[in-house]
């Protein structure tokens, strides 16, 4: 099969369906999902991180899940690259790569190309990363707003692995992340067609709370516990996914159970409002109610000319 030229990605809030969707149009098409989601990257957390479960793996094949130790980070352009090998290999098998996932930067930076910044020593990231454990994360994007004001007005002043490798990169280049995303990017070679699943907050917010109480019954307490055996360290990358934060400060005796469920909720709640305005303001979204996997797969038939 021909390398298709539109890919679907499917997009939306964290909680809305995605994955079901994704596994409605394997019945349509031979199609591998790629995850789009920069937590569910994370090995030691599948279950906080909602990556799919065995029995969703085992319908079609998925790639880009679960692979990175906790310890470890990736940046926007490293996931491009993965990205871009696994849809050159999943064509060149004769599928199809379905995008699923919620995080909108790395859709924008795989459909719209990654400026090309160049790597930074390890000396200068290990630097900075020794500063915000010290000093923390909101010190250091107050650095950063004196530094790079358009970029640090899009990030959240918690947000330590963005905020750390903006002022790394600031660093290592004398140029700040803004000028560099200026620059021409190369052309991505495929248009995404983008399928959005949502609801309003209000209606998504008991969803959200129902499934982190299924969670904690599935074991993401133990989850948590074996995933500090192996990394006892909060500022570690893996452990800033909402649900890791609050477990990790549970399991320290920092919140109560019931305090850190209660927290864990309004960050879910929090996210998902700020998916909701990112997804929304990207015109080319076709949107879809939760439920709805028969009229996404009629949408993308049409879409692709498969019917």
């Amino acid at each position: 099969m021909a390398e298709p030229s539109r890919l679907v990605c499917i997009v939306g809030p964290t909680g809305t369906g995605k994955t079901a969707a994704a596994l409605a149009l394997s019945r349509l098409f031979p199609c591998t999902v790629v995850n789009m989601d920069s937590r569910q990257i994370y090995r030691d957390f599948p279950l906080i991180t909602a990556q799919p479960s065995a029995a969703e793996q085992a319908v079609c094949p998925h790639t880009l899940y679960g692979f990175l130790p906790t310890e470890a980070k990736i940046s926007a352009g490293e996931y491009v690259r993965m990205a871009e090998r696994a849809v050159g290999e999943i064509s060149a098998a004769g599928r199809r790569p379905v995008f699923v996932g919620g995080t909108g930067l790395y859709g924008k930076a795989f459909f719209e190309g990654m400026a090309a910044i160049p790597a930074v020593a390890a000396e200068v990231a290990a630097a900075v990363q020794a500063r915000c454990a010290a000093e923390g994360s909101p010190a250091l994007y107050e650095e950063l707003q004196g530094v790079d004001p358009e970029y640090a007005a899009k990030i959240h002043p918690h947000d330590r692995q963005r905020i750390t490798r903006a002022l790394e990169v600031w660093q290592a280049t004398g140029k700040t992340f803004s000028w560099w995303h200026k620059q021409g990017a190369p052309a991505c070679p495929h248009q995404p067609l983008y399928i959005g699943i949502g609801l309003p907050l209000a209606e998504l917010e008991p969803i959200l709370a129902r499934r982190i109480e299924l969670m904690v019954e599935l074991g993401a307490v133990e989850e948590a516990k074996r995933a500090r055996d192996i990394c006892d360290d909060p500022a570690a990358p893996g452990w800033s996914g909402i649900g890791c934060r609050e477990l990790y400060a549970y399991l320290t005796g920092d919140l109560s159970f019931e305090d850190c469920k209660a927290l864990w909720l309004k960050n879910t709640r929090a996210y998902a409002k700020r998916q909701w305005t990112w997804f929304r303001g990207n015109a080319q979204v076709r949107w879809f109610t939760p439920g709805r996997e028969g009229e996404i797969a009629d949408y993308v038939a049409e879409a692709l000319h498969l019917r």
